[in-house]
């Protein structure tokens, strides 16, 4: 007989039963549902994704990449409105960097301060954009990954093409011309450029888009991760669920058994798993909370330290992994978090110092983000099926509820994206009483 998930009750974590099928999933029934919801590395020497590089400059850029961009998610998620936010605090990192090293003055010294970097550090600011290189590279393998970043120009009348020349060549950020038109056409163009920069994936459109004065900059980042782990899941082992997040939905659950990496926080009650991407070039991090909960308890413990520690006590063992088949996209205008993190002066055309750029008077018009997740099965390599003939009493981790996604560089230590997945879309429970 194969693995048998048998019901679960709220809280509890589950042991199985592990035959030698090769199919290892019996489905038996569903979990039992309490009460919605109320909601508004491996180490690599001294260089982890977590590790505050404050007097390394030849260290990771995780200071810049790692704290700002907790900084960032956080302010969002303070909102209570943010659901399934997403960010890539790497992609977010590098073209703030960018926007620093083409800044004057006050202008200049505040996005310094939030990124706790120095124009000096030319190697802190180009580790940033690196982390992509090796995944790129192996698109269409196991996973996927597209990305870009931008910085658009609203009627300013001549920009300095040396320093343009420069932020492509050390930040990979192109520039583009948005010409005279208004703001249904500078959006239309906007997401244009997202969508091609994820690699063709429809991103989700901005609830209000900018409204770009002349001389207005927009800084624009997108990204695309696809995949769930190397060793991937097979359909043959998906069935439908329910999905216990901010709304109770029926969703395709994916689930394997195999080797991972992964802790158990009993006395923060969370489970922390971690799904190696790309032949072990980066990795995913999933922290669960025991219980079905918001996820506002565990995000108030997210510290860069906490992170350490619990990265720091994964190990391998035999694990039955329940995951939910989900796309998870954000779409975000920044302007308002990073100003209540400091950022003033950049969004005030009279105060704003881009003078280095160009003529006129250039600020700062908005800061966008585009965000793509896509969790499928069939996404890992082939040799997965022989790693479930080996698995003997695994330690269950059943993701039928809201959890925390990191995924990250293990080469370099980059944060590449930071997410929550809140609400999994699918029929809600009522729909098919």
């Amino acid at each position: 007989m194969g693995l048998v998930y048998p019901r679960r009750c709220p809280g509890q974590i589950n042991h199985l039963r592990c035959g030698k099928q090769k199919s290892f999933l019996c489905h038996v029934g569903n979990p039992t549902i309490p009460e919605p919801v109320k909601e508004t590395e491996e180490r690599r020497g001294n260089c982890n994704i977590l590790t505050l590089c404050r007097h390394a400059t030849n260290c990771c850029s995780v200071f810049i990449t790692g704290l700002h961009g907790l900084q960032v998610y956080r302010a969002l998620r303070s909102e209570g409105s943010n659901i399934n936010t997403l960010i890539s605090p790497v992609l977010l990192a590098n073209s703030l960097s960018a926007l620093s090293h083409i800044a004057k003055g006050a202008t200049a010294r505040q996005l310094q301060e939030l990124l706790k970097s120095n124009k000096d550090e030319k190697q802190a600011e180009k580790s940033s954009s690196n982390p992509f290189t090796s995944m790129r590279n192996a698109n269409g393998t196991s996973n996927t990954l597209h990305g870009s970043s931008a910085i658009f120009s609203k009627q300013v009348p001549t920009l300095e093409s040396s320093l343009l020349e420069e932020l492509q060549a050390q930040f990979e950020l192109d520039h583009v011309a948005l010409g005279a038109g208004n703001k249904q056409e500078d959006m239309k163009k906007l997401s244009s450029w997202a969508k091609r920069g994820m690699g063709g994936v429809k991103e989700m459109p901005l609830n209000e888009g900018p409204d770009a004065e002349d001389g207005a900059l927009i800084l624009a980042s997108a990204l695309h991760i696809k995949g769930f782990g190397d060793h991937g899941f097979d359909k043959e082992n998906e069935d439908r669920r329910r999905f216990l997040g901010t709304k109770y939905t029926k969703v395709h659950m994916m689930h394997r058994a195999g080797m991972y990496r992964h802790y158990e926080d009993i006395e923060n009650m969370v489970q922390v798993l971690e799904l190696g991407l790309w032949g072990g070039k980066a990795s995913m991090v999933l922290l669960l909370p025991f219980h079905v909960e918001s996820l506002a308890r565990l995000e108030r413990m997210m510290t860069l330290e906490q992170l350490e520690k619990w990265l720091g006590k994964l190990s391998s063992m035999s694990m039955a992994l329940s995951l939910p088949r989900v796309n998870i996209s954000s779409t975000l205008s920044l302007q308002k978090q990073l100003a209540a993190l400091g950022v003033v002066d950049a969004w005030d055309r009279k105060v704003a110092d881009f003078s280095g750029l160009g003529k006129g008077k250039i600020h700062l018009g908005d800061v966008l983000h585009w965000a793509s997740l896509e969790l499928v099965s069939n996404s890992g390599s082939k040799d997965s099926e022989e790693d479930e003939e080996h698995v003997e009493k695994p330690k269950v981790f059943y993701a039928d509820h809201s959890f925390i996604i990191l995924v990250k560089d293990n080469s370099t230590g980059a944060l590449l994206m930071l997410g929550a997945l809140d609400l999994a879309d699918g029929p809600a429970l009522h729909d098919e009483l």
